[in-house]
């Protein structure tokens, strides 16, 4: 079967004006299967068990952050409330793990496809993202927003059940760079805050897309641990070749000549 990807047509959304990141504060409830896009992660790590964010761009892949690797790995896709059996929910396992072949722990290309096991079932609530075109930038001062089921106050422990939301304003460089001076890369990362500038979006959940127009233009990856603003994205725009090429050859040959953390 031929995978879709959805890629950003040329000129449809040109936007106007170390902790890994894991909570949605200052956030409201998303409106259920608004965000349809959406995967819960279920990762295991040894007897440990931790979540993370991510969101569906092929029928069978799932884009998410690196670091949010683990020795097994479960998608819930088509869910609003992760502690429910909705009848819209599809958990799926995980056969491949493909994290990016420069990616490091000091956060440098914090990405990662996850080869699901079983193409997902498309339905109004479980749907593609669009990515963007490789090289496309988003100017600061847009808005846009992520989600997640992470970590609801500054406090550890308290996890939101059902999908939560939050508007963001991407930032110049300049902010990141200085509030992460050796770890902010402009070239592979972006830089947003919540709009009011106080503690409210230390981002959704790791891994989850940071959506500018509909368009999944970053992933989020880390911020600081007190949850006050700017936080850093992958930029996902910078990765389009290695994903439609990794997504290609998985699909054509034997996944595990191409999964290297499988």
């Amino acid at each position: 079967m031929k995978v879709q990807i959805l890629l950003l047509l040329p000129m449809a959304f040109l936007l106007p004006p170390r902790t890994w990141a894991g909570e949605i504060i200052g956030g409201q409830e998303a409106q259920p299967h608004s965000r349809p896009y959406m995967a819960y992660l279920e990762i295991r790590r040894g007897n440990k068990y931790y979540s993370c964010g991510g969101f569906l761009v092929a029928e069978n892949f799932v884009l998410t952050a690196a670091h949010c690797s683990g020795s097994n790995i479960t998608v819930t896709l088509g869910a609003h409330n992760i502690r429910k059996r909705e009848r819209s929910q599809q958990k799926i396992s995980v056969s491949h793990q493909i994290l990016h072949p420069q990616y490091n722990r000091k956060t440098d290309n914090d990405i990662m496809l996850l080869q699901l096991a079983q193409e997902a079932r498309l339905s109004d609530q479980v749907q593609l993202i669009p990515l963007p075109r490789y090289g496309d930038t988003v100017i600061p001062g847009s808005v846009c927003s992520v989600a997640g089921w992470g970590q609801t106050c500054v406090f550890r422990g308290k996890t939101s059940d059902v999908l939560m939301e939050v508007d963001l304003e991407v930032m110049e460089n300049r902010n990141c760079s200085r509030r992460f001076p050796n770890k902010y890369k402009p070239g592979t990362m972006l830089c947003a805050g919540n709009q009011r500038g106080r503690k409210s979006s230390f981002n959704g959940d790791s891994g989850g897309p940071l959506v500018c127009g509909r368009v999944a233009q970053g992933i989020v990856s880390f911020g600081p641990k007190n949850a006050s603003p700017p936080e850093v994205y992958t930029r996902v725009s910078r990765f389009i070749s290695w994903i439609t090429v990794t997504i290609g050859k998985l699909q054509a040959s034997d996944p595990l000549e191409f999964s290297l953390y499988a």
